[in-house]
């Protein structure tokens, strides 16, 4: 009777044994874990979500949500001095190097689309751009109707362009459109254009970059739906539930606003330009109602064609 109590000890000593055992991680987690490090795919020249600064350092919008992530990871694994590397991508590379396990998290400016969500998935949207229009601020138009008759300088082969023109057809407004890969602004800005249509960021980046930012504006209801996402691996529910969770968690403590606010609405280096660019009721619906819906190849959350007249 008495290795009854014997194995008793031994049993509640396997138990407390296995304790740490039932806390296993896998897929991403466990190869962070495993190589004691997690690596980031970041940009050099996606200003303002990741790019280098002056001293040489990778910052932006979509790093300081990735470090968000890295953060989370390191508690829940318990490993406070978890390595992160940071690893330049491009746009060619950076879903073969997130598929061949290259990189854990990609921290750029990736639009989710459900052609991509067949090789990858993303975190809820972080941002959201698409097309609208820069013009000069006298010209008085307000949005697309008011192109009716005008000259629109386009870049040829984009969404940007298909787009525009998919309206002009649908609203029958004879737009004469000036094709240019390199010249768009130049022709806005000696009359030659009316309008530029273009992803909404880029346009605030040029008006931040012209000699009289105030002499341009822009304008228009989004044309396109570009949402932009972290990218990580398909087929890994528990790493996308800690990166989902820890978006979320930023945006309901309403942290987001502040790091909005300091990539979009103040002086960003290497050159302290500020964007000027507000929120977008579209970027501030997916904040209020997190998703990770991705665009279709119309590029928009539904097609070009179903858009309402005069939008």
């Amino acid at each position: 009777m008495r290795c009854v109590p014997k194995l008793m000890l031994t049993l509640a000593a396997c138990v407390l044994c296995a304790g740490p055992a039932a806390a296993q991680v896998s897929g991403t987690l466990k190869k962070i874990k495993d190589g004691g490090a997690i690596t980031l795919g970041v940009r050099e020249g996606a200003s303002p979500f990741s790019f280098l600064d002056d001293k040489r350092q990778y910052v932006g919008y979509s790093i300081d949500l990735c470090l968000k992530i890295v953060d989370a990871v390191k508690a829940q694994l318990k490993l406070p001095d978890l390595k992160v590397n940071m690893v330049p991508l491009s746009a060619e590379s950076r879903i073969p190097q997130l598929v061949k396990g290259a990189i854990d998290l990609e921290c750029g400016s990736t639009t989710n689309s459900l052609e991509r969500q067949k090789q990858v998935a993303f975190v809820v949207t972080t941002f959201f751009t698409g097309t609208k229009l820069l013009v000069r601020t006298s010209s008085g138009i307000k949005s697309y109707k008011d192109l009716k008759g005008k000259s629109v300088v386009v870049t040829p082969g984009t969404t940007n362009e298909r787009a525009i023109r998919e309206y002009d057809v649908q609203d029958r407004l004879g737009m004469t459109f000036i094709p240019s890969k390199n010249d768009a602004f130049p022709a806005l800005e000696s009359g030659r254009a009316a309008a530029f249509p273009m992803d909404d960021v880029l346009l605030y980046a040029m008006r931040a970059d012209a000699k009289n930012p105030a002499d341009y504006s822009v304008v228009g209801g989004f044309l396109t739906d570009e949402p932009y996402a972290i990218m990580l691996r398909k087929g890994d529910p528990e790493f996308k539930k800690l990166a989902d969770n820890t978006i979320i968690a930023v945006f309901k403590s309403g942290e987001i606003n502040k790091l909005y606010a300091k990539w979009f609405q103040s002086p960003i280096p290497p050159r302290g330009t500020n964007l000027n660019m507000p929120m977008s009721d579209t970027l501030k619906d997916s904040i209020r109602s997190p998703n990770d819906k991705g665009v279709d190849k119309c590029g928009r959350m539904k097609c070009m064609m179903s858009l309402p007249m005069g939008v």
